[in-house]
């Protein structure tokens, strides 16, 4: 009897442990990395189009080597950017050094989320306003660096953040006036 209890506490004891360390790895959340300080861009070179900010000098940014875990519900927050040559999403594109039409369907994900180009042109499904698009992943929306030249002296993307293409807002159905911010779900598709 005594060998049996001390087996049984002892299953117990590993299964109690395994379900912490679940617990504890569900729990951690991507923390912010560091800062960058703004600069003042040198004038003309911040692009405005679609809203987009440019830095501030002396403006602290957050900055994150992480993403929320991917999962088939992926919250994210859709932001729209021109990938076409002039236009705010800065110089060609990473994946494929290409420019792409606003009326291609096409991303740039958060530096976690982009995962060292492992994302790079595969297909993501994106979900919001009782639709969903499939779009392709083209570039990475830097978390890690910005207010240079190289991110048109635009500010740090969040950790968050599927930057899209005009030709995914229309899909989704979204009326140009409310473009800029939406909250969707994506996932691998």
């Amino acid at each position: 009897m005594g060998m049996s209890f001390c087996l049984s506490a002892s299953l117990l004891l590993i299964v109690l442990l395994l379900a912490a360390d679940c617990i504890k790895v569900e729990a951690q959340s991507c923390r912010p990395s560091g800062s960058i300080r703004g600069r003042k861009p040198p004038p003309g070179q911040c692009n405005t189009e679609n809203d987009s900010d440019c830095c501030v000098a002396g403006k602290l940014y957050t900055t994150y080597k992480c993403s929320p875990t991917v999962s088939q519900n992926t919250k994210a927050v859709l932001t729209i950017n021109s990938f076409q040559k002039g236009g705010d999403g800065g110089g060609p594109s990473e994946c494929d050094n290409q420019y792409h039409s606003d009326d291609t369907p096409v991303v740039a994900l958060s530096t976690g989320w982009f995962n060292n180009e492992s994302r790079c042109l595969k297909n993501i499904k994106i979900s919001a306003n009782g639709r969903s698009v499939v779009a392709k992943v083209v570039d990475e929306c830097d978390s890690t660096m910005g207010c240079d030249s190289d991110h048109d002296y635009q500010p740090p993307c969040p950790n968050n953040i599927v930057d899209a293409s005009k030709a995914v807002w229309e899909a989704l159905g979204v009326p140009r006036s409310d473009w800029g911010e939406l909250d969707i779900v994506w996932s691998d598709a």
